[in-house]
């Protein structure tokens, strides 16, 4: 090939060394292994995060504030009462005026209160329903319904037990919950921490430790060798991937014997969806570094474009179904949406081929579309 200037350039087309791949990938480890930053965020930060996940974000609704004013002095009344305090879904704080607890209310203290008022008894005797007021605070919704609906069911359980004789309904509903029967969101919350966690293992540490490099200038010193781009940045990444499946094992282990999340699905599926999704995360923090060689950038561009997104959309703590169209349009570029989805079901439900597959594929697209972006604009000339 013949430049302007007339002069000959030849192009050297550099095939894929074995022995000098693994020479980058035995460097890579040992500069991974000698530095304490890297270690803390593959192997410490999981363990803190996934205590925080378990521990501090909770879903259940359980002994919620509220208060039952008691303006009837009818016995009757004393025993619709008396039903608020028999459950630990509630904690109950009783009045005789309405006045005690509307404060209250409005301090934060209750999140709503029942009355009971003084013509109960006369209204049950003529109609024989039951006169209740049911109060809750707006500011918390999804709290006001809970506190609504089990008011209800209180009132509607105590109408119940009034009476042995009452006929049986045609139609007798028993409700069955699959795959969670207790109802508990830990077990919903935890396999979804862990695709949080692997996102920020995966896209943070790559696009810390490759900027790093090209800060300290030895990225340029690199890329002079003969080796390729492609050994280049898959040596680069292979001690990180081994880094990212050894701290699934262990939040996984954590899952199943601290938190007590059954995993009903086989260690090879996990393995292999946990791999796949390690893909796009690398790839993730590879393209970042690529672009911002500056770790303070890069670590700021990894949490934005990494951890909030997977936070906000991957459907780990709101659902993907009550969002806009156009927000459930872009969780489909979102890769950890793909592994919430299929980290719920190997754990809640089994091995279900059928939802892992459209997750594999998804995940693995998204991520090879991420390293051909990040070899694009790794070059070997330092231009």
């Amino acid at each position: 090939m013949k430049s302007a200037s007339g002069q000959e350039k030849s192009i050297v087309v550099r095939r894929f060394d074995p022995a000098r791949f693994v020479a980058l990938v035995r460097k890579e480890s040992l500069q991974a292994m000698r530095d304490p930053s890297t270690l803390l965020i593959a192997l410490v930060l999981p363990l803190i995060l996934l205590f925080l996940f378990a521990y501090a974000v909770s879903l259940d609704v359980r002994h919620v504030r509220i208060g039952v004013v008691l303006e009837s002095p009818g016995a009757t009344a004393r025993t619709l009462a008396d039903a608020f305090s028999g459950t630990h879904y509630l904690d109950v704080t009783f009045a005789y005026d309405r006045r005690e607890v509307a404060g209250k209310l409005i301090a934060g203290e209750l999140r709503g209160y029942v009355v009971i008022p003084q013509n109960f008894e006369r209204h049950f005797a003529d109609t024989g329903s039951p006169l209740v007021q049911i109060i809750t605070d707006g500011s918390q919704p999804n709290t006001a319904n809970f506190v609504a609906n089990y008011a209800q069911g209180v009132v509607q359980t105590w109408m119940a037990s009034l009476t042995e004789t009452m006929p049986m309904p045609a139609v007798q509903l028993e409700p069955r919950y699959w795959f969670n029967p207790e109802l508990a969101s830990r077990r919903a919350l935890v396999p979804g921490a862990i695709a949080i966690i692997m996102t920020i293992i995966g896209t943070l540490l790559t696009a810390l430790v490759v900027a790093r490099e090209w800060e300290r200038g030895t990225m340029e010193a690199i890329l002079s060798t003969p080796a390729s781009v492609l050994e280049i940045l898959v040596g680069k990444l292979l001690p990180y991937f081994v880094l990212g499946m050894l701290s699934t094992l262990i939040a996984a282990a954590l899952a199943v014997f601290l938190f007590n999340v059954p995993l009903r699905g086989s260690l090879f599926a996990l393995l292999v969806l946990s791999a796949v999704f390690m893909m796009p995360a690398l790839g993730q923090g590879l393209l970042i570094s690529s672009l911002a060689r500056n770790q303070f950038l890069a670590s700021q561009l990894a949490l934005f474009s990494g951890y909030l997104p997977a936070f906000m959309l991957s459907g780990f703590l709101f659902e993907i179904d009550a969002m806009p169209a156009l927000i459930r349009a872009i969780t489909w570029l979102i890769p950890a949406r793909y592994f919430v989805s299929s980290l719920k079901t190997i754990f809640l439900a089994g091995d279900v081929w059928s939802v892992f597959l459209p997750d594999l594929l998804g995940m693995a697209t998204i991520g090879l579309i991420f390293f051909l972006i990040a070899q694009r604009y790794t070059r070997k000339s330092l231009e």
